[in-house]
């Protein structure tokens, strides 16, 4: 039995949530082999290598893998599919596009945002925003299977060893081409890999306000910025800083919470943070019963004096 795990990459070299995926897949038993599909990716398919855990690392090149697109990557896992228990996909937006595509060729169940791995067969997955958590336990032949990364540690990114195969790339499928992407460029990191975060609620009360209360302590931090629904629907901050079930799920070293109230569909996005800080000026408010450490106060006062504390 060999699980495949679908590499997530830029080319040049191997995202972070590749090495949770693989951490899901040695879970799984057996032989874990990596995809990297892509074009021009050979230092993307050498850093695969590196990964530990990993036995071997199937590269395959072709300019309408380049982009990722969707079409294109389902064929190139189907046409070595067959050869598998078990294919894995970081659940990214890249893996959740991929994913169902290639369940639905096979004809199979996918089984979506695992969180722990109990048998190869059985596996745990929140439902209802977190609040529950479903085990599941699949007949199929081929097991297909997102992972939330969250739930994983990251696989050490060297140690290993394993030899690059090179595979022969399915042809463009021609139903979609790359037209060109905007992508925004910061100095603070990306929100999903941050080991700090500082996000900020609907309690800021404008955009000019969420920029003057909440920058400087991120600042000071190092730390990205995320805020809440109800912030980002507020127009405070921009839709790809939104924590929760309907933004990105993070789980940072640290994630400081301030004027967030704490509904379901937040918590569901950060509570697996290993340490939670709330600020909020409600005793009532639903942040504190997962926060580490809750202040009750009032953020403007809290949070400047917070920053001029750090050092």
């Amino acid at each position: 039995m060999s699980v495949l795990v679908i590499a997530e990459h830029d080319n040049a070299s191997i995202k972070g949530a590749t090495l949770n995926t693989v951490t899901a897949a040695v879970a799984c038993g057996g032989d874990v082999h990596v995809l990297v599909a892509g074009h021009n990716a050979g230092a993307a398919a050498a850093a695969a290598g590196q990964i530990a855990g990993v036995a071997k690392v199937i590269h395959a090149d072709a300019p309408g893998l380049e982009h990722g697109l969707a079409e294109n990557v389902a064929a190139q896992v189907l046409a070595i599919a067959g050869n598998y228990s078990h294919i894995l996909f970081p659940a990214t937006a890249g893996g959740k596009n991929v994913a169902p595509r290639v369940a639905a060729k096979l004809d199979v169940a996918q089984i979506s945002d695992i969180t722990k791995v109990i048998a190869a067969d059985t596996f745990e997955r929140p439902i209802y925003a977190g609040n529950a958590i479903a085990t599941v336990q699949s007949g199929d032949a081929t097991k297909i299977i997102t992972v939330r990364t969250t739930g994983f540690d990251a696989a050490a990114a060297t140690g290993g060893s394993a030899a690059v195969e090179i595979a022969a790339a399915t042809a463009d499928a021609g139903k979609s081409s790359f037209v060109g992407s905007e992508i925004a460029k910061s100095d603070r990191p990306e929100l999903t890999a941050a080991k700090i975060i500082v996000s900020g609620g609907r309690a800021l009360g404008n955009k000019e306000k969420f920029d003057e209360v909440m920058t400087p302590l991120a600042d000071k931090l190092g730390a990205a910025l995320g805020a809440s629904r109800a912030a980002v629907d507020a127009g405070y901050a921009p839709n790809d800083w939104q924590v929760g079930q309907t933004g990105k799920i993070v789980a940072p070293q640290l994630y400081i919470a301030a004027g967030i109230s704490g509904a379901i569909q937040h918590l569901a996005g950060m509570k697996d943070s290993k340490v939670i800080v709330a600020i909020n000026k409600d005793p009532e408010a639903p942040i504190f019963s997962v926060a580490d450490y809750g202040l009750e106060a009032d953020l403007f006062t809290a949070v400047p004096e917070l920053v001029k504390a750090i050092s």
